[in-house]
């Protein structure tokens, strides 16, 4: 075709690194926008069907190639509902499609980002900057396993999460060898112990229990084992007092044993019972660890009125031990139990596993949500959408959903992947081979006038 074909090829050019540039010149404006994917530009060189010796280098065209497999720099925002990817896959989001009695309605599709920058909304949802609402799954906050089907949007209410009896109290401390009470007098044997008082668990098993009127005397011979607020079904606080007093020794001629009390009554007078003890002898060998069950059960136990119910008093392997202590005294390393009152929700946050977590007003976190995650065989032929969305192609196939993933990063959002200095490079080269381009098409344009010339 000669110079006709040096002209078109030329206008090609022109064409294909115009598109580059405008490649080039949204990645540049994207270069701060949070989970953007930059988009390269590749070039084709399209030959024409010419004999041997009559080839030319031909035409080119310009095609777009993703970049969504390359991650972008993630910064921490301390934003507890703010996520990132660290490596391949999406997080699964929706668009609002309209209103409807005040609240969203959303499209039947699923869309796929990158952008983690979420944040609660008035009503509930969990929404990112450009407005995309996030698809997870539910969680049962009782046994903490994904519930349901198909992912769908998200959405929290401020429910109250109902109050919880207490049923156990993890209890793990030291009791000295040697108890400092106030009775206790090393010139004087078995003078720590509280075998001769009565309040010990007889040889028939039967706990003693503590007038009010013996108070003194049963405070002189024990020592405080601290106090545990627990909670009734209808959360309200209880506070059991807690002491410890020491029945029998190596000394004594039999084996180190303890003996738990709790005040039941701390309004009683006279002869009304204050103090009873938990029914049970913790037993220690000669190594200072506890040689008897590591659990007691209190049947019915009733502190000033409010019946807890069966509570357990769960020390558990090694963690109530017998060894030599300077002060005497007890010196606990875990004292706490497992109820808790009604509460409200304060705020949500998003941890590493994916698991969307509720945060309530009395102090207790539950998982109540997993967040999606979908990964593609072909994620750069995925369609790009507005607000850094992609949606699924037949040539990208279909989305594999995941209700676990180990690629989360919480409090941290993924940066724009474009680099500036790349991409003023690639703007660089573009522009020469732009105007090499304009010069082919002057030139072409020169000797077709020198052609008409000849005629004139």
């Amino acid at each position: 075709m000669g110079i006709f074909g040096a002209m078109i090829t030329a206008v090609a050019g022109l064409r294909a690194q115009s598109y580059a540039l405008e490649n080039i010149s949204g990645n540049i404006a994207n270069s701060q926008t949070t989970g953007f994917k930059r988009v390269d530009t590749s070039f084709e060189d399209l030959v024409p069907n010419l004999p041997l010796r009559n080839q030319a280098s031909g035409s080119v065209s310009a095609f777009s190639r993703g970049t969504n497999t390359i991650d972008g720099p993630l910064n921490s925002t301390g934003v507890g509902t703010n996520i990132a990817l660290s490596g391949e896959g999406y997080i699964v989001v929706r668009d609002r499609a309209d209103y409807v009695g005040g609240l969203p309605t959303f499209t039947a599709s699923n869309l796929y980002t990158r952008r983690g920058d979420f944040e609660t909304d008035k009503n509930g949802f969990l929404v990112n900057g450009v407005g995309n609402y996030l698809v997870g799954y539910q969680v049962d906050p009782l046994t903490d396993s994904v519930i349901g089907g198909a992912p769908d949007v998200l959405r929290f209410t401020n429910d109250q999460v109902p109050a919880k009896a207490t049923t156990t109290v993890v209890y793990r401390a030291n009791l000295p060898a040697e108890p400092s009470t106030a009775n206790s007098d090393p010139a004087v044997p078995n003078s720590e112990l509280i075998t001769g008082a009565g309040f010990a668990v007889d040889p028939r098993g039967n706990a003693g229990t503590v007038q009010a009127n013996e108070e003194t005397s049963f405070l002189n011979q024990t020592i405080s084992g601290g106090s545990v607020t627990m909670f009734d079904p209808l959360g309200n606080a209880i506070t059991a007092q807690l002491r410890w007093g020491k029945s029998a020794s190596v000394a004594s001629g039999g084996t180190d044993t303890w003996e738990l009390f709790y005040m039941n009554n701390s309004a009683a007078t006279g002869a009304q019972v204050k103090w009873t003890n938990a029914g049970a002898n913790f037993t220690f060998n000669a190594s200072g660890q506890l040689s008897s069950a590591t659990s007691i059960t209190i049947p019915n136990m009733t502190i000033d009125g409010t019946n807890l119910g069966a509570i357990d008093f769960a020390p558990g392997a090694g963690g109530l031990t017998q060894f030599a202590d300077i002060s005497g005294q007890f010196k606990p390393t875990t004292l706490n139990q497992d109820g808790f009152a009604a509460g409200t929700l304060l705020r949500l946050a998003i941890n590493d596993a994916g698991r969307v977590q509720a945060i309530y007003s009395n102090g207790q976190t539950s998982s109540i949500a997993q967040i999606a995650v979908a990964q593609f065989n072909a994620d750069n032929m995925l369609k790009r959408r507005d607000g850094g969305t992609f949606e699924e192609t037949l040539e990208s196939g279909p989305p594999l959903l995941a209700t676990t993933s180990t690629s989360i990063l919480a409090g941290t959002v993924e940066g724009s992947n474009t680099d500036i200095a790349d991409e003023f490079s690639k703007m660089i080269v573009t522009q020469q081979a732009y105007s090499a381009n304009t010069r082919v098409v002057s030139t072409s344009q020169q000797m077709l006038q020198d052609v008409l010339n000849i005629i004139r």
